[in-house]
Formats: structure tokens, sequence, C-alpha cells
């Protein structure tokens, strides 16, 4: 199951040629769930494969849908072009668990790269330096708590995913969306219908609460400390992570040792919060959220008071109790 329906009757062109090549391509096995979903936590069971190809391409289709603008869809497209394997689990790995932004780097660097995505754009007369930032496009990308196409993409996304909504609400949130002014004057995707809004907000925020669970937090941390100790060891090097998922759990499955780690992080099923349990870990994280803007009236957090009471008690909710798994 796609959401590329809801975004836009069509794929355009420009588009799919660039989502066929091999540096895109390689994201159809790199997934948004960070790895959680090899776990045996029961949150994760069943969800649906959500891949960064799909993610990248429900981006370029909600900025092509709100700008027409192929340059800003590009970038959309491409921003994900350097996920490596598992995701931010590779920022916990390297010490970017709060901003989450490490893995970022390289993307111009593999854009560049890439001679099917460098002789495409020629074909379209766009250059390299237009479309190898998205920050540099607000629909495409902004600072948190606002939405752009890329914290909408994947918060839609895992509310069906996650069966919070259904995917008929979230086609009707949606199509209330449109571009404006925000608060700064600066373009953002904002919604017309403060209901709408409302309702989006709160299923939003119940992403969030799973992006920052225990089992969530304590699968990532397992994960980046099992790959640290198989880099150190000689099993993965840092360049296999910028290869599949299925590549690096091959290499994993091919040493004894890595094998029994990989098997026995497969098997977490339970975590424990305030444990003092040896091997306990404290797992701090990044506080993602949403606070909408409601077209010719505000902020979602200064309109509704059932929003604004449930995003303090989240952002006051802790993170620093060790946790503790199996």
């Amino acid at each position: 199951m796609t959401m590329w329906n809801i975004y836009s009757k069509e794929i355009p062109d420009f588009i799919n040629q660039l989502a066929e090549t091999p540096a895109m391509e390689r994201l159809k096995d790199v997934g948004m769930h960070c790895g959680c979903e090899y776990t045996s936590f029961p949150m994760f069971e069943g969800l649906d494969h959500y891949s960064r190809h799909r993610h990248s391409v429900g981006c370029a289709l909600i900025v092509w849908q709100f700008t027409q603008d192929k340059w800003q869809s590009i970038a959309a497209l491409l921003h994900d072009i350097a996920t490596p394997t598992f995701a931010h689990v590779i920022d916990f790995l390297n010490g970017d668990y709060i901003k989450q932004e490490s893995t970022e780097t390289g993307t111009r660097s593999i854009i560049a790269s890439s001679p099917e995505i460098i002789a495409t754009l020629k074909k379209l007369n766009i250059a390299l330096e237009d479309i190898a930032d998205y920050h540099e496009y607000p629909i495409a990308d902004n600072d948190s708590p606002r939405l752009s196409a890329d914290r909408l993409e994947y918060t839609l996304s895992n509310i069906v995913y996650y069966h919070i909504a259904s995917k008929e609400s979230v086609e009707q949130w949606f199509n209330n969306l449109v571009v404006g002014k925000n608060e700064e004057g600066v373009d953002e995707l904002m919604f017309t219908d403060l209901q709408l809004a409302e309702a989006f907000s709160l299923a939003a925020l119940q992403t969030s609460k799973i992006y920052v669970a225990d089992e969530d937090r304590y699968a990532m941390q397992m994960l980046s400390e099992l790959l640290n100790k198989h880099i150190s060891r000689g099993v993965l090097s840092m360049g296999d992570l910028y290869k599949t998922e299925n590549e690096v759990i091959r290499l994993l499955l091919q040493d004894g040792e890595a094998r029994e780690d990989w098997n026995r992080f497969r098997a977490l099923h339970y975590v424990e919060r305030g444990s003092e349990r040896t091997g306990s870990r404290i797992v701090r994280s990044k506080k993602r959220h949403i606070n909408p803007y409601v077209y010719g009236k505000g902020r979602m957090v200064n309109l509704s008071s059932k929003f604004a009471q449930a995003l303090e008690q989240f952002l006051a909710h802790p993170l620093d109790e060790p946790l503790w798994g199996e």
C-alpha cells in the first residue's frame, strides 16, 4: 500500500525517471521504521513495509501537487538519498540521537556521483546546486514544528500504518491543505478547516509518542550498539551501511557472533522502564511533533486547548529513566 494516489493522481515522468535510478532504488530496502520492525515488540508487528523510497516519492508528489515546480519536487525526491541502512539508528551510532541529522551530510556528493541522476538533470536543464538541498524550499522542508512535505508524508503514512486513523480520514485532511503565508511571512502548508486541523494534530501527536516510545528508543539504541560492535570487529564497514538492509543483515549472518547478536536483537519483545538491572540504558531521543497553522487563524496550539494540553504533556514526558529489555 502506498499513499501516492492521495498526494497526486499521477506521477510525472521526471519523478519516475529519477526515482528509478540505482541510487534511488537502493532506498527501497532502507526502512522508515529504523530497524524496529525487525524486533518482536508487539507494537511493531504487522507493519506495512514502508521504505525511504516510498517516502521520498511521496514527498516529491506532495511538493509537485502544491507548487508545480520541478526544482522543488526533485529536491524533495532526493532529500533522503544519503540515508544509511536502518536510517536514524546510525544517528544513534554517531551520538546524534537528539537532532538526528548526522546522516544528511552526504546528500550532495551521492547525487553528484550518480551518472544516471546527473544525466537526467542535464536533460531537464536543471543544475545540481538547485536541487541538492531541500532545506532551501519551505514547502519541502522547514523547521519543526511547522508543516512541510517531508514531515507531512511520514506523519500521514504512519497514521495509517499504525492504524491511528483511516486512509479516508487522511485523504480528507490532505485535501484541506493549502499553501499560505505563516506568521513569519514564509510559505507553509496549512489547513483551512479548524476541526480537521485539530483532528490531524491529535493523530500526528500519537505518532510522535510512538517515535519516542520505550520500545522504539531501546530498539534503536540496541541496534546501534550491535552495528558499532561488529564494525569494530571488521564484520561490517561504515561503507556497508550505504548498501541495503538485506545486504547488511546478510553480512551479519555470515559471522557466528554477529549472527547470535542479530538473533538476540530480533527476539526483543519486552522493555521495562526505570529498571536498575545490569545492562539497563538511559536512551534519550528527538521529540518530533507538528504544530500546524490554520489559514487566517494561527497555530493550532493557540486555537485548541485540547491539543495544547496534549502537546504540553508530551513535551514534558521524561526520557531519562533507564530501560532494560529482552
